[in-house]
């Protein structure tokens, strides 16, 4: 498994802590930055981190800012990206079993690092039911 991950100054040292867990666990990760905790645009992470996984560099993408919610409208701009704003895994759960959700989006001032590290793990973990889910994936990809 590959995963992309980026993130603005706010997200950036929860971001280095996903990426040690993920390292952890021998996954792949790509650091689309920033790479130091100065202020930064979000869109510019949330866009890079979509076009890993658009471009199938990466198998799915993580994006974190503050709240969660900047990073993940951006990063929803990317034609075919499906990111999913969870603060908890059931969340995260849905958004892959559901949704087919190819980026997690968190927000480090809405969650702490154990949280994240569950949330994470949930998403990953899951994989999409398909069925009757698949026509309403299908529908989001047509606007």
């Amino acid at each position: 498994m590959k995963i992309a991950i980026g993130s603005d100054h706010a997200g950036f040292y929860l971001k280095k802590d996903v990426i040690k867990h993920l390292e952890e666990r021998n996954i792949e990760v790509k650091d689309m930055g920033p790479f130091d905790d100065n202020r930064v645009d979000y869109p510019d992470y949330g866009h890079a981190v979509g076009h890993a996984v658009i471009d199938n560099e990466m198998d799915f993408g993580i994006v974190i800012c503050g709240s969660g919610i900047g990073i993940s409208i951006s990063a929803n701009k990317v034609k075919g990206i499906r990111a999913a704003l969870c603060s908890e895994p059931y969340s995260a759960k849905l958004a892959r079993r559901h949704n087919d959700a190819n980026v997690l989006a968190m927000g480090a001032r809405l969650i702490g690092h154990d949280m994240a590290i569950e949330i994470v793990e949930a998403f990953l973990n899951e994989k999409f039911e398909g069925g009757r889910h698949i026509n309403r994936v299908n529908k989001i990809e047509e606007e």
